[in-house]
């Protein structure tokens, strides 16, 4: 498996050619969206994490040649994409700039015609955001398709990401009661757990 940066598009019509699958990493700023795709692809620098939130202010493009599955024996020649989109919420920004940004990424949800699935990352190491229950509410009501995907487990108390999960997991079936829409749950630390669950997700996605 290969990856490499390919762009950064300040908008819709300047991001790359629709022409392979790809999945989105999505969620309010310094949820460690840089890092999870560092992760993901093995590569330390790959995605630019930093810890001023709101640093990400541009979609990311980034191109993946091959599989993400361990086995080597089982690696199949594939392109697909992922994209790190603007984080949402805290950052050093005017209200014009920051509106800018959830008009650029609105447009590239519901509009772009390869994009799979997103990604919604949530920190699991705090009480659910107002702005994140908002943000899937939007998702769910645009019918794009997502995962949730909770960061940071390796911080905090059993006790407290346990509730704050449960407290999700209630919030989702509420709002999907009657939708037709699957949404999967993963953890994921900086220390590599959870990455084998989500990288076999992703492949399940871009070969459906």
């Amino acid at each position: 498996m290969q990856a490499s940066f390919v762009i950064s598009a300040p908008n819709l019509r300047l991001c790359p050619p629709p022409s392979v699958p790809e999945v989105a990493f999505f969620g309010r700023s310094n949820v460690g969206k840089s890092t999870l795709i560092n992760m993901l692809t093995n590569r330390k620098s790959l995605a630019k994490a930093s810890n001023i939130p709101g640093k990400t202010r541009l979609i990311n493009f980034f191109l993946v040649k091959g599989s993400f599955k361990l086995d080597p024996e089982k690696i199949v020649p594939m392109e697909r994409q992922i994209v790190d989109l603007p984080g949402y919420g805290y950052a050093k920004a005017s209200e014009k700039e920051k509106k800018g940004w959830m008009d650029m990424t609105q447009d590239f949800l519901t509009k772009r015609e390869t994009l799979k699935k997103i990604f919604l990352l949530i920190d699991a190491s705090i009480p659910p955001q107002k702005i994140d229950l908002e943000m899937i509410d939007v998702l769910i009501d645009e019918k794009v398709s997502f995962d949730l995907v909770f960061t940071k487990i390796d911080k905090g108390t059993q006790k407290e990401k346990s509730k704050y999960l449960r407290e999700y997991q209630s919030f989702l079936s509420k709002k999907l009661w009657q939708k037709w829409m699957d949404v999967k749950i993963f953890q994921v630390s900086h220390k590599w757990k959870g990455r084998t669950e989500l990288l076999a997700r992703i492949d399940e996605i871009v070969n459906s």
